[in-house]
């Protein structure tokens, strides 16, 4: 599965207040992070509020996502969801639309690893394509191991994972055993291209996609120093907006570039006024927040 590499955006679904799905920003975003040069998106993840959205509108968010992704492009749909039969339903519509991938976090809740492993299982044999599981142990503890990863990847049509921990001797492991895997904490996306992920998934790569893609293309070349100076820009703006929730401060930061997501699924809040008068300035300080602000007509 060497074709699934580079940097994936963990999208941001635009809804409106009814959460119901908007295409035309998401497709303004989707057009902005290909502009970039991205390899692909991550479609209702748990940044794209996928787990508190309508079946519905995830699956005209897969939609949208497939039909406008350029050719090569690699789409990548989170299918998670507190059933299995709801998790299963996503997968199939995600493959018949044309998805390259599915991917689902482990169920929320206090599950066993049998149990996460039946619920893998299930998705797996469900979907007609490849599957990506989630490990992210600050959210889930049912999967603990090196031994329990490679144990889940070891199902059929199972490829590899979305690794969101700082464990890179884990990561190291599991790209020696062969598999895919895909670094899911913004911040340290250097070190777990060094320690040999397959690329990234992220938020602030809503963002910042350029940044990514410039960080990805040092590394695939070795030039290690050139790599971690961008990391370095990219953390100045990820230490500001880590302040806050990151999906509210991620659709504000849209918002004031032009593509107006709406705003998160209660009960997250929105920002108030203080709190954007305050993410607007401490932005403004760092290179790449200016970069993204300064030029827009409500950061003159």
């Amino acid at each position: 599965m060497s074709e699934l590499c580079g940097i994936f955006p963990a999208l941001v679904t635009p809804t409106n207040q009814a959460d119901e799905f908007q295409a035309k920003p998401y497709e303004q975003l989707l057009e902005r992070v290909y502009r970039a040069g991205v390899h692909g998106v991550y479609v209702c993840g748990q940044t794209g509020e996928g787990l508190q959205l309508s079946l519905d509108a995830r699956k005209a968010a897969a939609e949208c996502a497939v039909r406008c992704s350029p050719p090569g492009a690699k789409v990548i749909v989170h299918v998670g969801a507190s059933s299995t039969r709801d998790a299963v339903q996503l997968a199939r519509h995600a493959g018949a639309a044309g998805a390259h991938y599915v991917s689902s976090l482990p169920p929320a809740g206090s599950y066993s690893f049998a149990e996460v492993k039946s619920y893998y299982q299930a998705i797996a044999a469900a979907s007609a394509v490849p599957l990506l599981i989630y490990y992210f142990p600050s959210l889930s503890t049912a999967i603990r191991t090196t031994e329990q990863i490679l144990e889940l990847c070891a199902i059929p049509n199972i490829v590899g994972l979305k690794f969101t921990d700082s464990d890179f001797f884990m990561l190291w492991a599991i790209r020696k055993a062969g598999f895919v895997v895909l670094a899911g904490s913004d911040e340290m996306l250097a070190s777990g291209l060094i320690a040999g992920a397959n690329g990234g998934i992220g938020s602030t790569y809503n963002l910042m996609p350029d940044s990514f893609v410039q960080l990805h293309q040092h590394a695939m070349r070795g030039e290690w120093e050139l790599a971690r100076h961008v990391q370095h820009h990219i953390n100045e703006l990820i230490q500001v907006l880590l302040a806050y929730p990151i999906q509210p401060v991620v659709k504000q930061m849209l918002q004031w570039t032009g593509i107006d997501c709406g705003t998160c699924v209660l009960p997250r809040r929105e920002l108030n006024s203080t709190e954007k008068a305050d993410l607007r300035a401490r932005a403004l300080a760092t290179e790449l927040g200016q970069k993204l602000l300064a030029s827009t007509a409500a950061g003159r």
